[in-house]
């Protein structure tokens, strides 16, 4: 395995084992391109674990609830890492709920949710692959209709 550097940062957020060829999927739901801080993202690293993976490092960043979420729709088997001076402070994996509410917008353009004044309400179909159901047209999409 090829040794790789990648930039330490002192406090924030490192998002590992994303699937490769995804990081830049998770740098744009989470608008990290607004993002005022060092932002630091690998494509096709070596791993151990996955063959090959990407990583995001998100300098000053702490994830919110709704951050995870998006995550784990487009990285389901991504590793959070919380970075405080410069150490690993807590680290564990992404999850999606059973149920999400105003987490992300149906691509039916026909679902009344597109049309009308309310949060649209999503139920997880399948893990593997990840699927989600809309509750008011009742289709299943993929993770990746949804970006």
């Amino acid at each position: 395995m090829r040794p790789y550097k990648v930039y330490a940062i002192k406090h924030g957020t490192v998002i590992d084992h994303i699937d490769s060829g995804n990081a830049l999927k998770v740098v744009k739901i989470l608008k990290l391109d607004e993002y005022d801080q060092i932002v630091t993202v690998g494509i096709g690293l070596e791993s151990k674990k996955m063959g090959k993976k990407d990583i995001v490092k998100i300098e000053n960043k702490s994830l919110t609830k709704t951050e995870l979420n998006k995550i784990a729709l487009i990285a389901p088997h991504a590793t959070i890492n919380i970075i405080q001076e410069f150490k690993v402070a807590q680290k564990f994996e992404v999850a999606l709920p059973q149920f999400m509410e105003n987490l992300i917008k149906c691509p039916n353009p026909q679902c009344i949710s597109r049309n009308e004044d309310i949060y649209s309400k999503f139920y997880k179909h399948s893990l593997n692959p990840l699927k989600v159901r809309c509750h008011y047209c009742e289709r299943v999409f993929d993770s990746f209709s949804l970006i």
